[in-house]
This record gives structure tokens, sequence and C-alpha cells, in this order.
């Protein structure tokens, strides 16, 4: 999320970044609007999607108001967004036209639900976190009256509200007042929701959490906590879905950062590209939108996982996010391209359709990585990057990549398999050579993508093969052979499809093959 939008908190909210206030005496206010609690009969109205229903939303901005320049222009003066509507006129979330143009655009695209990105603190009921969803349900009810279908509405808790807020509080959500902080957060956002706008798994609304990491702490009892009151207040559970870090169990996981690339996680975010040229202070971030062959690769990638295993929930991140350029929207740059690209692709993800393997590897029976052509295209990538550092240097007469300490202290060879050779697969059969110097090391072991759920964390991702490869200190190139049997290779294995694992020292390597079985 925009570090800008953190600066606009603090600006609308003075005093945000002085000493926090003591909130242990917080007590919850009365819901701001008219829609808690709920009775069970009010269930009746919410129409939902199946566990096994493939649906598609998307985060929806709804903070600009074009008539006091509000997100328009940064507080210097300047333009404030990277992309522009196509009209400005009346581009105001306080007006029922506007929610009722944006959500029939949506509709074109081929979404089922927009997530408002919510921003709301409790007791702070006139900012525009609240002031903008009456118009939303005024607009979402006279499409229903004309006949129209508009997308349902779930819930995204932009949870930076947890460090940036006008109480001058740095929430912290293991103690019973931030947990109290916390739901009352959630509540809000519903209280001016009927039910019958509900984005709802099995007739419980979606709640998708943006990052944990604003808040002071956090732990495992909190969802329990917030999952209890709610069902006291709406007559049914919330369908969590955490961001990556989260404490706790949720119903589902996900990540923020699909604009930049595909985030394959059981709810899977894409989008179309990056650009934040126009926010303030930034390091510059590029993710070149390439006429929209970007986005489309997201989705092809997304369409080649086997469908049982693929994610039933996509959020196209964003539709509007105009500062950070990865809005899909009708806009001044690209016109509605994205709405159609959108339609196209969400089309053959509700219809089931799994693309086949394309490309220049689709039917080679072998693929290497070699590092005296480590720029050429030979279907083996290796990675450099996070823990598995390595470095180019020649040992023996031999060039090649050693490993180097990361700051997590731990020593891996990343390397991924070209798409279009496998991916994703039910349980492939590989074999796979390392060409490495036995010298320096104490031993390494080859992890990799598995398909067994059971076979290590992130559901078999690092499946580790056994037994390891010692050392012999021979100072020779030796060829270490491994069988791969039932591997997945989805990418899992940190970006990669395999990895070595190194311990004691550093290992060189200089040649990796694998072959089809």
């Amino acid at each position: 999320m925009s570090r800008y939008l953190i600066l606009l908190v603090v600006l609308l909210c003075p005093g945000t970044t002085v000493a926090q206030r003591d909130m242990s005496d917080f007590i919850v206010p009365d819901p701001p609007g008219p829609f808690c609690p709920v009775s069970a009969e009010q269930l009746k109205d919410v129409q939902s999607y199946r566990l096994d229903q493939p649906v598609v939303g998307t985060h929806f901005f709804y903070w600009y108001d074009n008539e006091s320049k509000a997100h328009f222009i940064n507080y210097d003066g300047t333009d404030a967004l990277t992309d522009h509507p196509s009209r400005s006129e009346g581009y105001s979330y306080k007006t029922v036209a506007w929610w009722k143009r944006e959500m029939l655009d949506v509709k074109d695209a081929g979404l089922d639900f927009i997530l408002p990105v919510y921003w709301g603190c409790p007791d702070a009921y006139d900012s525009w976190s609240f002031v903008g969803l009456p118009p939303l349900v005024q607009a979402w009810e006279e499409l229903i009256r004309e006949g129209k279908r508009p997308p349902r509405v779930a819930l995204f808790y932009d949870t930076s509200t947890l460090q940036h807020n006008p109480q001058r509080w740095h929430v912290d959500l293991s103690t019973d007042a931030g947990k109290r902080w916390f739901y009352a957060s959630i509540r809000d956002f519903f209280s001016c929701i009927p039910p019958k706008m509900w984005a709802a798994v099995d007739g419980r609304p979606i709640v998708v959490l943006y990052s944990p990491n604003f808040a002071a702490k956090q732990d495992p009892a909190l969802f329990p906590f917030v999952r209890t009151l709610f069902v006291r207040d709406f007559a049914t559970d919330m369908y969590l879905v955490k961001n990556v870090g989260w404490q706790g169990e949720a119903d589902s996981l996900c990540s923020w950062g699909g604009a930049l690339g595909l985030k394959p996680y059981n709810v899977t975010s894409l989008g179309p590209g990056y650009d934040h040229s126009a926010v303030l202070n930034r390091q510059p971030l590029v993710v070149d939108r390439e006429d929209g062959k970007f986005y489309e690769r997201q989705w092809k990638k997304l369409l080649s996982y086997n469908l049982h295993r693929r994610a039933k929930i996509v959020l196209v991140e964003t539709w509007n996010e105009l500062h950070e350029g990865t809005d899909v929207c009708d806009s001044e740059e690209y016109g509605r391209q994205y709405i159609k690209l959108t339609a196209k692709c969400g089309k053959l993800f509700h219809d089931g359709v799994v693309l086949p393997k394309t490309g220049p590897f689709a039917n080679s029976k072998q693929i290497e990585w070699n590092a005296d052509r480590d720029d050429a295209k030979l279907g083996l990538t290796m990675q450099n990057s996070g823990d598995g550092l390595v470095q180019s240097v020649a040992l023996s007469s031999r060039k090649c990549r050693r490993t180097m300490q990361s700051q997590y202290g731990s020593k891996y060879v990343y390397l991924d398999l070209d798409d279009s050779f496998l991916f994703d697969e039910q349980a492939a059969t590989v074999l796979v050579e390392v060409e490495y110097l036995d010298a320096g090391f104490g031993a390494f072991a080859l992890e990799y993508d598995s398909i067994d759920p059971n076979g290590s964390v992130r559901k078999g991702a690092f499946k580790r093969l056994r037994p390891s490869i010692a050392c012999g200190a021979t100072d020779r190139w030796m060829t270490a052979t491994f069988k791969i049997n039932g591997g997945r290779f989805a990418n899992r294995c940190n970006g990669g499809d395999f990895r070595l694992a190194v311990t004691g020292g550093d290992l060189a390597i200089t040649f990796v093959t694998v072959q089809r079985k």
C-alpha cells in the first residue's frame, strides 16, 4: 500500500507521529450504520458463492473527490496521479452517479465483487471511509431496481490504520483493548452494508486483511476473538482471508503485490503492472505494462495451473489505484483496454479452462543451467536473491557459481524450471544432475516443490531428498544425481522449483541438468 497514503493520513490527522495515546480503557462505540445487529432472518437475503466456485474480485479505492481535489493533487500542488480517470468531472466517492458508473464498468470487466479499500477507525465517523458507503448502498439498490446486476461487496481492511489513525494509537493486538479496536473496525464497515450486498462464501462475508506489520504486536488469539463477536452481531461467521505474516488460523491466505506479478496463494492476486512515479518521496519502481502483455501473462500463468489445485478466488490488484498505476478501470492512458482484457481472461477462469503448456521447452526431454552460458535461455534458471545468494568465481579451471552468506544466515542455490517444461504437475518424475566442486563445504541436500502436502512447510514446497551429499574434500569436479518423484514444480520454492541446501561452508557448482522420466 502506498506510503503516499500514509503521509496523507498524517496530514489529515495531525499528531499521528507524536507519542501514542494510552487506549487501554478503549470502549467500543455504537456502530455507525443501521445494519448491526443482523438477525438470522436477514441472512436469507445473502446470495453466497460456493467454496468450489471460481469468482473474481478487485480492490476498489473510493477516496477520490475531484471537487475538493482530494487524492487528485499532492499537498505541494503537484499531480498526485500516475494514471487518470477518463472523466474527472463528477469523479467522487460522495456521489451516487459515480458509484453507479464504476459498478457498471466493474460488471463489464466480468468481475463478481469489489473490495472497498477501507481506512475506517472506530469513532472517526466523519472520514471518507464512512461518508462514501451510504452512496455505495444507494447506488447498488438503484441498479437492482433498474434490473442491473451490480457487483457484490466484500471488505479489504487496510490495516495501516493500526498505526496511523486519528486516535494517535499504535494498536497492540495482543491486548484486549487492541482486539476490541480491531473488531470494531470490521464491524463498523458491515454495519453500513446490508447483508443482501455481501460478497459471501457459504453465507460468510469475505474479509481480506492487509499487512500485519502496522500492528504494535499481534497474537493468534486475535482471530477467534473477532469471530466470536462477529457471530454475535451478524448471526454468521466471516470468511477470513489473511495476508502473509498474520498469526492465527484463517480460511484462506493471500499476499498483497499481485500488480508486480502473480501471487498464487489459495486466494490469488494479480495485476497489470506498477508505476508510482507521481507519488512524492518514492524510490523509482516500475513494472512495465507492455501494452497489456504483462497482465495477460499473469492470467495465462494462473490458467495453466491444475484445475483442482487452482485458487477459487482471484483478486485483481487493482480497479483504480491511480497513484500507483495499478488500475484496470477506464482511464485517459489506456481507455477500456484493461476492462476488456479482464473480461476475456476472467471468463476463461470462470469457465474452468486450463491452458496447455506452450513455449520453447514444451517438448524438451532435458533442460540445463550452465555457468559458461548463464545468460542463455537453456530452460533452467539460477536465482540470486533473498536467502539464495551466489557469486561468479573461477575454481579448479572452471567457471562456476559459489554460495554466499545471506542476511538470514542460510545458504541455498535456487533453480527454476521453465514453466513450458514442467509446471504444477500431478506427480512428475525427473532426474537432476549437479556438477559440483568436492571441496569447501560440509554437505548439501536437494529440496523440491512436491505434491505431498505433508512433505514440508508450505504444504510440501520444500520436501527434502535423502541422503545428503557429503563433501569428500577431493578438490575435484564431481556429479551428484537425484531422482525426484512426485514433483509439483509450481514455483512455490521461494519462486523456484527446487533448491540445494548447503551446510558447513560454501558450495560451488558449474552445471545442472533436469531430465524428464
